[in-house]
Parts: structure tokens; C-alpha cells; sequence
């Protein structure tokens, strides 16, 4: 994680300082300073409708790979929704470990949406296995349960 304000370091200081006193919680990412808002507005952080140096709250997921996954913009009177940040975070690391997707709402645990087949043959297949598992509502929508996202459990797999 890292931060980005168009305060001060001392502003920021001040506030990492504060949210200690107060929760005993130390931050533990760098909070960076853009005092002249350059990297704010390269990723549209100030709305200059709304005001030429505010920022809005934007919290951008960016993988391993350097890629924008998934962004949330937040007015500057509307606080973050950790929960849900979170929850996205995993969803996506669940999807591209199972080659899947996750469904509206979808939290750990429940049923992923399998990749459509890609040919005719596994069309078929898909149809097949609806019918018997009941496990979707066409060949382009079913769902699978089996995905293991804990390495350790890969692991364990791996060497039975």
C-alpha cells in the first residue's frame, strides 16, 4: 500500500502521529507528499469541477504486474469502504487463480462462474455437466465450488 496527499510530510506526520495516539495503530505504508498535485491529477485525483486542489478518495488495486485492476473514486465527504476494498482484492486474486469469475456480491466461500467454453465439444461438456451436478443455468452460466485459493492446501494436494 502506499498513500498519496497533496498535504505536507509535517501534515502528514501530524495525522500518522494522531491515528497512533488515538488507536495505537502505526500506519505501515509511506504516505507520499504531492504538494503541487502533479501526480494527483495525472490519475484524475482532483476534480476541477469541484475544486482545482482537493482531491477526491481514489483507491486504485493494482497487481503484481503493475496493472490497474480495479479503481474506486470516493467524493471527498464519503469515507472509503474497507470491507468492500478488501473483499475486491480477493475476488480478483481469486478469479485469476481459479480461472474464474466471481458474481455480483460474491465473498469468499461461495460459487465462482466458470469461463465459457471456448469450443463446441466443451459446450457440450458444460451441458453435460449441468444436467448432472446442477451446477448453472446454461452452458454459458454455471458455477463451480471447487476452486482451493490456500496455498498451503495446493500444496498439501500436490504432494498426495
Amino acid at each position: 500500500m502506499i498513500g498519496l496527499s497533496v498535504d505536507s510530510n509535517a501534515s502528514h506526520l501530524a495525522w500518522l502521529y494522531d491515528i497512533y495516539l488515538k488507536t495505537g495503530i502505526k500506519v505501515p505504508f509511506p504516505i507520499i507528499a504531492d504538494l503541487n498535485g502533479a501526480v494527483a491529477r495525472k490519475y484524475g485525483m482532483i476534480s476541477n469541477e469541484m475544486s482545482t486542489t482537493q482531491t477526491v478518495r481514489n483507491v486504485f488495486i493494482i497487481d503484481d504486474k503493475g496493472i490497474v485492476r480495479a479503481i474506486f473514486v470516493y467524493p471527498m465527504n464519503v469515507g472509503r469502504c474497507i470491507p468492500e476494498i478488501l473483499r475486491t482484492v480477493e475476488a480478483l486474486q481469486t478469479a485469476d487463480k481459479c480461472k474464474a469469475s466471481t458474481p455480483a456480491n460474491w465473498v469468499q466461500g461461495n460459487p465462482l462462474i466458470q469461463s465459457s467454453p471456448q469450443t463446441y465439444d466443451e459446450l457440450l461438456k458444460r451441458v453435460q455437466e449441468i444436467e448432472e451436478n446442477r451446477n448453472g443455468m446454461s452452458w454459458y452460466l454455471s458455477f463451480k465450488n471447487n476452486c482451493v485459493t490456500d496455498d498451503k492446501e495446493v500444496a498439501k494436494k500436490d504432494k498426495a
